[in-house]
């Protein structure tokens, strides 16, 4: 009995992504602005962290949105749209940093007074948590759910050195997969786990000075 091979079928990510792509090369103008609209925010937070300041983010930004519409008869479909998208934008705002005499040190492996974001007591061998964080269970769901809580988080990653920012940014703000984060950023494997870790920290350890 001969077997018939397996067929695999597109994801829904992907079935939406190609009826995205075709709106775009039809030049229909409300998918693009649907983009926008979904993508502008995250975009200009990303740049941000390459660039100096807000003004110029929001021009990397423009300049991303002018590289999709002049590129989208180029996309091949090899990664999701977004991650496509993302990858204009870093690409642009790296340049854009170049330009603007701002490099992105890979000393944000380190906080910039060479201690650890966290003790490392609190640690054990394997990487895992030996004396983990207190336990939020109990706290009244206002003080989680409330703005001011959202607003320490933003404040703790936006004093981040510009690689762990990056790196948070797209990891747990943007839900990029690990894979995807070191191809955008051209990081290794164990970058980037370190660069993650150390953000992470630093922002739980705000959390739970907030919460304290």
């Amino acid at each position: 009995m001969r077997v018939r091979p397996l067929e695999h079928k597109p994801s829904p990510e992907a079935d939406a992504d190609a009826a995205f792509v075709e709106r775009l090369r039809a030049g229909d103008e409300a998918a693009f602005m649907e983009l926008v609209e979904r993508y502008q925010p995250a975009l200009v937070r990303l740049a941000q962290s390459f660039v100096p300041s807000r003004a110029v983010a929001e021009e990397v930004a423009q300049e991303t949105w002018l590289g999709v519409l002049n590129g989208i008869d180029r996309f091949e479909g090899r990664s999701s749209l977004k991650t496509w998208i993302f990858r204009i934008l870093v690409n642009r705002a790296k340049t854009r940093g170049e330009r603007e005499s701002r490099s992105v040190p890979f000393s944000s492996l380190e906080r910039e007074d060479g201690e650890p974001a966290v003790d490392p007591d609190r640690f054990g061998a394997d990487g895992a948590w030996s004396s983990p964080p207190r336990s939020w269970e109990g706290e009244p769901e206002a003080r989680l759910l409330a703005g001011e809580a959202r607003s320490v988080i933003d404040a703790e990653i936006a004093k981040l050195p510009p690689v762990q920012r990056q790196v948070i940014t797209l990891r747990d703000v943007e839900g990029f997969g690990a894979a995807e984060v070191r191809d955008l950023l051209d990081l290794t494997d164990g970058n980037q786990r370190v660069l993650l870790h150390r953000a992470r920290s630093r922002v739980r350890r705000a959390l739970e000075e907030y919460l304290s």
